[in-house]
């Protein structure tokens, strides 16, 4: 079986916990939603085959959060906080980094990308086209003036309508009581939801919360009826989608795990080691969606508070093995990417004597990988260099000398689809690469050597071709066709 192969429902409950920490919710958020949805479809009595789809649509409705990340980073100071006073509907915990008067287009460009992003994850889970239609709509209402595309009434998928009534209310419910949500959810009758769905939420809300209180993290481990028990995707679909954070991180998550696999085959591991750190390497930076783009992205030095915070990244990630039994093993392996031999790691601190050596491949292989490419604050470096400073580190104790000796042979190509060779020009490739990366296109113009013109052209081309309309749709989908590996033109 390819490493990368997961059950289907182990790469939804990824993507929620990814989401989760996207809009700033507490761990477990979306399921509780999903639970929560289902229990006003009963109510409404609907049939079956609506509540398989709102379990998948629930906990997929922030799987965009990570794609549009940097454009809210640059409207409001803090992209993760400022989601979940947003959702809190606490406007007044909110900074913005631009003129109100600009907020309109702002908000409709943001939430086209997250609509479009999470269609696009849940086409390449091998869902129902009835679930990426609702995920398409997640920012509509029931007036008509929602976004992106301003749908109203019936013209909105229902499952979208129950799942966002449902979020509501264990939002309003957690952060005002019960009391306090009924009014809320009332308020909105009407205008974000119909109404006679918000007249039996109302009804039911305490019976429904006492229930969920007694079950907080639903596991989800049994297939809902009509998804079969074994289906199967790739966890690449989820290391993509975390990626999607920080533009410059596009394919790295891919590329740690190929190098990670590879070295732990050197090392004579075992081949379920071997693959479990494969898959770690897929999922290591899943902790980083609940950290603000703004410290990933720094204008000046970190404070200590600052690094701290990024510090609890990897204990986000270790978090995640509570909510996914399945790869709970490659969850806990991911969560010491950030550990160092002398105990200086994060975000447990321990030294080499605490340290398995299935633990250790990691933190070399995302440290090496990270080395050769560019950062916005330092430029990438040779390989010749890397090697240079990975051994530097070993002798310093912070990394394991045999794992570091293992490095030295060149990972293994990724694999690459023969269809998807010719899907893109040689230029277009190159135009793609650069945009995915976060340069605009006179950036990318002055990279290229081109007018920014001409970029222009071949991104409404690569768009067409790839089926997408933001950056980072076709960014997503030209990962998973192998497009943006290297050696891929």
């Amino acid at each position: 079986m390819n490493p990368e192969s997961i059950h289907r429902i182990d790469a939804l409950k990824a993507l929620a916990f990814m989401g989760d920490l996207s809009m700033g919710q507490p761990i477990g958020h979306s399921c509780r939603v999903a639970k929560l949805a289902d229990a006003l479809a009963q109510a409404l009595g609907l049939e079956t085959g609506m509540r398989a789809d709102l379990l998948q649509v629930a906990l997929l409705r922030w799987a965009g959060c990570t794609a549009n990340a940097a454009d809210v980073a640059q409207t409001i100071s803090d992209d993760v906080a400022g989601r979940a006073a947003m959702l809190a509907l606490q406007m007044d915990r909110i900074h913005l980094l631009v003129a109100p008067e600009s907020l309109p287009q702002r908000v409709g460009e943001i939430s086209a990308i997250h609509c479009e992003v999470s269609a696009v994850i849940a086409e390449l889970l091998g869902l129902r086209l009835s679930v990426a239609q609702a995920l398409r709509c997640t920012f509509e209402r029931w007036d008509g003036q929602g976004q992106p595309r301003g749908l109203r009434g019936d013209a909105i998928p229902l499952a979208i309508l129950i799942v966002s009534l449902a979020g509501d209310l264990e939002i309003f419910a957690r952060v005002y009581g019960l009391a306090g949500a009924q009014a809320m959810l009332k308020e909105r009758a009407g205008t974000y939801y119909p109404a006679a769905h918000v007249a039996m939420a109302c009804e039911c809300a305490e019976r429904w919360l006492t229930a969920l209180a007694q079950d907080p993290d639903p596991s989800f481990d049994t297939p809902e009826p009509g998804e079969p028990a074994d289906a199967m995707v790739s966890l690449a679909v989820v290391a993509d989608a975390i990626d999607l954070k920080l533009p410059w991180l596009v394919g790295h998550s891919r590329a740690v795990s190929r190098l990670a696999a590879s070295v732990a085959l050197r090392l004579g591991l075992a081949p379920a080691e071997q693959a479990r750190v494969a898959r770690a390497g897929l999922l290591h930076g899943l902790g980083r969606a609940g950290i603000p783009n703004a410290l990933w992205n720094p204008q000046a030095p970190l404070t200590i508070e600052d690094r701290e915070k990024i510090r609890l990244s990897t204990y986000w990630t270790g978090r995640a093995a509570r909510q996914i039994r399945r790869l709970e093993q490659e969850a806990e392996i991911a969560s010491w990417v950030g550990e160092r031999l002398d105990g200086s790691g994060h975000f447990r601190g321990v030294g080499e004597a605490a340290t398995p050596m299935v633990y250790r491949v990691l933190p070399v292989a995302a440290t090496w990988t990270a080395l050769q490419a560019w950062r916005p604050w330092r430029s990438a470096v040779s390989a010749t260099e890397a090697s240079r400073q990975m051994a530097q580190r070993a002798q310093q104790g912070l990394f394991d000398a045999r794992v570091v000796q293992a490095l030295d042979d060149p990972a293994p190509p990724a694999p690459r689809p023969a269809a998807s060779r010719s899907v893109l020009t040689a230029r277009e490739l190159d135009v793609l690469r650069r945009i995915s990366l976060g340069d605009s296109n006179k950036d990318a113009a002055r990279e290229l050597g081109i007018s920014p013109a001409t970029v222009r052209t071949h991104i409404e081309s690569v768009f067409r071709k790839l089926g997408a309309t933001s950056r980072a749709a076709a960014t997503l989908k030209a990962s998973a066709m192998g497009l943006l590996s290297p050696g891929s033109d």
